[in-house]
């Protein structure tokens, strides 16, 4: 499994998958490395964030 956060105060990843085409890069990427799964974390679930996706249409 891969996980792409798309969220700017991820903990994890430092904000890598910001931009759209950026996360799509990191997918494939992900999935070439052998994952069969791909959490796409698109909200931030920290006390006090602010809500709504970063993006809705990646073109993919």
């Amino acid at each position: 499994m891969g996980i792409i956060n798309v969220t700017p105060d991820s903990f994890s990843d430092g904000g890598l998958a910001l931009d759209p085409a950026e996360a799509i890069a990191r997918g494939r990427m992900l999935l070439d490395d052998g994952a069969d799964i791909l959490d796409i974390g698109g909200e931030s679930t920290r006390p006090g964030a602010e809500y709504g996706l970063q993006f809705l249409d990646a073109g993919a």
